[in-house]
């Protein structure tokens, strides 16, 4: 039944997880910011962003030989063998076929959006349909939108049920949900999104913060609680969610400062694509850009590696 309230439904939900303190998470990010890596550590780092790169492309004019060669980029980042492959290719559901031909047996996965991505706005069975449709044709993982909806008008049940649809139908493949944070506007209603969402994933399952379809996408702040969630959760249940912030990182930088909240928050045990992903592409050609200036002391022009699709 739907409360009465969204705030009453709201507060009800923030008593039993905890408010967040909003100034300490802004001082807490902030600290990030300031951190020096010794090059050892950087270099780690920047391979290991490339790792969790979930490549992408989201796009209308998207088209079978463009996802062969987003797979081949995914496959083979770099000309120097210490650059691992990406996590995954991320496409939609008509092309998951495409790109399950070129990475299929190998280290790469196969992510696909679904869901009515991004909007989620249609029938809970056409949606359920979609996901089904994906794993069918090989997606090894699948990027959900929550009914933010439902979720903005208390109706928390209705959000968790949908969700817990979504993993049944996805099988044995892997889901990511996505917030939608800012349409979420709050920080307590992040953590509460991600409290609910939670509750109705496995272990292996992710928590993400956007479609990359909005003007505010991923922010270290948001990440903040997001993963501040994933770890009060882990303490009271023993279930390990992963986190995935998608959109609006761009630079090796921000990437770096991403991992040291991951290794300061949850700990070296989530440093791992299983447990963390970025969605975003354009950050792929950055940390190639800074790998070869650690190796070589140059910065290599923009054109020496392949353009990158757009970033979701």
């Amino acid at each position: 039944m739907t409360p009465r309230s969204p705030h009453a439904a709201h507060a009800r939900l923030l008593d039993e997880i905890g408010a967040v303190d909003c100034v300490g998470v802004e001082e807490r990010v902030a600290k990030y910011m300031t951190r020096s890596i010794k090059k050892a550590s950087k270099v780690w780092g920047l391979r290991m962003a490339v790792s969790m790169t979930d490549l992408t492309t989201l796009e209308g004019k998207d088209t079978p030989g463009k996802i062969e060669s987003l797979c081949r980029k995914a496959l083979h980042p770099h000309d120097d063998p210490a650059v691992p492959p990406v996590a995954a290719v991320c496409v939609y559901p008509s092309m998951v076929r495409h790109a399950k031909r070129w990475v299929g047996g190998s280290r790469v996965r196969v992510a696909s959006v679904a869901t009515a991505f991004p909007s989620g706005q249609t029938h809970y069975r056409t949606r359920l349909a979609e996901v089904r449709g994906a794993v069918a044709d090989g997606a090894d993982e699948v990027d959900m939108v929550i009914n933010r909806g439902a979720f903005l008008s208390g109706d928390f049940s209705r959000v968790q049920d949908e969700i817990a649809g979504v993993v049944e139908a996805c099988g044995a493949a892997a889901l990511k949900v996505i917030l939608e944070v800012s349409e979420l506007e709050t920080y307590d209603s992040i953590r509460a999104a991600s409290f609910l969402a939670m509750g109705a994933l496995r272990p292996g399952d992710f928590i993400k913060t956007s479609t990359g379809k909005t003007s505010l996408n991923a922010t270290l702040g948001s990440n903040q609680v997001m993963i501040e969630a994933i770890r009060d959760f882990y303490l009271d249940t023993a279930v390990p969610i992963g986190m995935k912030p998608a959109g609006g990182i761009r630079t090796a930088k921000q990437s770096l400062q991403y991992l040291i909240a991951v290794k300061e928050t949850l700990g070296d045990a989530w440093l791992t694509p299983r447990r963390y992903r970025f969605g975003a592409t354009s950050l792929l050609n950055d940390l190639l850009r800074q790998i070869e200036r650690e190796r070589t002391g140059a910065y290599q022009a923009p054109y020496s590696f392949s353009e990158a699709a757009e970033s979701y």
